[in-house]
């Protein structure tokens, strides 16, 4: 029998079916940013026993709309763009854990498989979805102008549902994209015990930071936001909020490992 390679699933003769390339990764994209403030209370019913919401703004929550072009250290997805390009959609909030302040994905949807399973390894609890956002144009009349009057959409659907409306318009420049989502990431990774029984076989939390990351200037504005109930989202139970700001930033990073913090936190996974 032949050693099977691959990073992910499945590992196969040459690892060249694994739905996911070995890491580094790299990202550029663009990054639009709604922040919002519901009830603290609404936060804290998302966050696992052991956390504590920020002591500043606890309500404070950003959704945030994303398109990446990623690739491996070959670089060889960028000459078959299928495999490099997606659209993300994540809602960020701020917790503390252990005296340290973090900023959590709570819930997150992308449009392709290589995204969702890289996720997944990395904690992010990602789910299939269909997100679209306006594109910036430097050419022609079909596009906003990344300058003040240039006005942007984005939306977010999933199993043929509309989850959120949202629209920017740029006012001017801001020296950060917001505060939600300006902290080191601590995410979970879960899975079950194959015997159902209550018991998770993996329970860890984990955070990971980038490396060689850029960033261009970021354009603040107003923001509308609307979220719409569906039967397998939950969106809506951050109503009522008021909206803080948006913000528009074109960025890029590296990524290669994270950090375990702790290690099966939930005495059933012992």
């Amino acid at each position: 029998m032949a050693e099977l390679t691959g990073f992910t699933y499945p590992r196969t003769p040459t690892g060249a079916g694994s739905v996911l390339p070995d890491p580094p990764w790299h990202y550029s994209g663009d990054m639009l940013t709604i922040e919002f403030r519901t009830d603290p209370a609404n936060v804290a019913e998302l966050l696992p026993n052991g956390f504590e919401l920020a002591e500043e703004d606890p309500g404070a929550c950003a959704l945030i709309w994303a398109w990446w072009q990623s690739c491996s250290d070959s670089f060889e997805e960028l000459l078959d763009p299928s495999r490099a390009q997606y659209n993300e959609t994540f809602l960020v909030v701020r917790c503390r854990y252990d005296g340290v302040t973090y900023s959590r994905a709570v819930y997150i949807w992308v449009d392709k498989d290589f995204a969702m399973s890289r996720g997944h390894v990395q904690g992010y609890p990602k789910k299939l979805g269909e997100m679209w956002m306006t594109k910036p144009v430097p050419y022609g009349r079909a596009g906003p102008r990344l300058e003040p009057g240039g006005r942007f959409g984005a939306t977010l659907s999933t199993f043929g549902r509309r989850l959120a409306n949202a629209s920017f318009t740029i006012t001017g420049l801001a020296d950060t994209p917001g505060f939600v989502n300006g902290h080191p990431m601590l995410h979970s990774r879960q899975m079950p015990a194959i015997e159902m029984d209550g018991r998770d076989s993996l329970d860890e939390l984990v955070t990971m930071t980038g490396y060689d990351a850029e960033a261009g200037p970021v354009y603040a504005g107003d923001a509308t936001l609307e979220l719409l109930d569906a039967p397998t989202e939950e969106l809506t139970r951050l109503a009522p909020f008021e909206i803080i700001g948006g913000y528009f930033r074109q960025v890029g990073q590296s990524m290669h490992a994270g950090t375990t913090v702790v290690a099966h936190p939930n005495p059933l996974a012992t």
